[in-house]
């Protein structure tokens, strides 16, 4: 099976959100570790917050994540000010299409942006939105035995 994402960036800093305005584009969904923040490290960046509050001023913006660990949820939540979906199951939809519909979000509208092509654009394609793949944010830092396991991943992506 092959993953076609709308957008195959480097960086999430590289998303171009005027574009995605002009899309049609209203809320953007995040997968959270190694995407908005080094994995399991409770903790964004000072330029990831800058960035996030300049999303904030175009889009509605929400965390999806698949985490489960309660006291890992916790720590998320006492730094984050928007709205969290925890244990989302992805690529699975069902939560994922409830917390949007708490939010009063149409799918139509959404974009899901990840760094994993199994789980997260998977999950976007799934729902019917965008979908946007990045890098992990610490993907120069990583293991060699993680690289190797996001190059398998990545196989699964269509060109």
């Amino acid at each position: 099976m092959f993953i076609k994402p709308d957008y195959n960036l480097k960086s999430i800093y590289d998303i171009d959100l005027d574009k995605l305005q002009q899309e049609g584009v209203k809320a953007m969904l995040f997968d959270l570790d190694s995407t908005l923040m080094a994995s399991k490290s409770g903790e964004y960046s000072p330029k990831m917050l800058d960035w996030l509050k300049t999303v904030r001023e175009k889009f509605f913006i929400a965390v999806v994540s698949n985490n489960k660990n309660e006291e890992y949820i916790a720590k998320v939540k006492r730094i984050s000010d928007f709205p969290l979906l925890f244990n989302a199951c992805k690529p699975k939809t069902c939560y994922v299409e409830k917390f949007l519909k708490e939010h009063g979000i149409d799918v139509k509208d959404c974009v899901l942006v990840g760094d994993r092509p199994l789980t997260d654009v998977l999950c976007g394609k799934f729902l019917g939105c965008k979908t946007i793949l990045v890098d992990s944010i610490t993907a120069d830092t990583e293991s060699k035995l993680v690289r190797f396991v996001r190059k398998l991943e990545r196989i699964s992506i269509r060109p």
